[in-house]
C-alpha cells in the first residue's frame, strides 16, 4: 500500500522542523546505504519514463533493491507530488478542524478497513477530500458538513439503491455516494461496496 501521509506524531508548531529533519536524515541514510545521492536516484527514476508514483516505487524496489521507505521518498522527490509524503497528513488534519473535527473517527475507521484490501492501495490527500486509488480512483472520502461524511464510490454496473445512492452532483469522479453520520455506519455493507470498487479499479 502506498501511503501519502505521515504518522500522526507530526503535530504541533514544530511539525515542519521535524519533517525537515526526518527528510534530511533519510536522504543522508539513502546515500550511505546505496552509494548514490537522492539526486542520482531521482535521475534513475525519471529515466524509467514512469509517471505514476506506485509504478516508480515498484520499479525502484524490484529493479534496484530499495526498501519501500527509500523508494517512496525518491518517487515523491522525482514527481514533486502536490500531496507529498510529508504534506499529506497536514492536508488531512486541515479537513477535520473546527466543526468537522467530530467526523475524524469515521475517516480513521474507513482507512483502517481500506488498508486491508492490499498493498497497492494509494491514499492521496487533496485539499477537501482524500482520494483512494489503485490503478485508478475507486473511492473518495470527504467530510462535507459538520454532521455528514460522504463516501464516494466507483461501482460499474451497480444500480443505486438504499444507502448506495447515485453520486449526482456530489462528485463527477465517482458513480455512487454513501452518506455517513456515525462511526457505527462504517459497517460490513459499506466496506463491501468499497472492496468491490477496489477490485474493479
Amino acid at each position: 500500500m502506498t501511503l501519502l501521509v505521515r504518522p500522526n506524531f507530526l503535530i504541533g508548531g514544530n511539525a515542519m522542523s521535524k519533517v525537515d529533519e526526518a527528510t534530511q536524515t533519510m536522504i543522508r541514510n539513502l546515500e550511505e546505504k546505496t552509494g548514490k545521492s537522492v539526486d542520482e536516484w531521482q535521475k534513475i527514476a525519471r529515466q524509467s519514463k514512469l509517471v505514476k508514483h506506485g509504478e516508480i516505487v515498484k520499479f525502484l524496489k524490484t529493479e534496484h533493491g530499495l526498501t519501500h521507505g527509500y523508494a517512496n521518498l525518491v518517487a515523491h522527490q522525482a514527481l514533486q507530488s502536490d500531496a507529498s509524503h510529508f504534506e499529506g497528513d497536514d492536508l488531512i488534519r486541515a479537513q477535520y478542524t473546527g466543526a468537522k473535527a467530530a467526523l475524524r473517527p469515521i475517516y480513521d475507521a474507513l482507512i483502517a478497513e481500506v488498508e486491508k484490501f492490499g498493498e497497492d492501495v494509494e491514499i492521496a490527500p487533496k485539499k477537501a477530500y482524500v482520494s483512494l486509488r489503485r490503478k485508478k480512483q475507486f473511492a473518495c472520502l470527504q467530510p462535507s458538513t459538520a454532521t455528514r461524511f460522504d463516501v464516494g464510490i466507483n461501482l460499474k454496473g451497480v444500480a443505486p439503491a438504499g444507502r448506495l445512492e447515485a453520486s449526482g452532483s456530489f462528485n463527477a469522479m465517482v458513480s455512487h455516494r454513501v452518506r455517513v453520520g456515525e462511526v457505527r455506519e462504517v459497517d460490513d455493507e459499506l466496506i463491501g461496496w468499497l472492496r468491490q470498487a477496489y477490485d474493479q479499479a
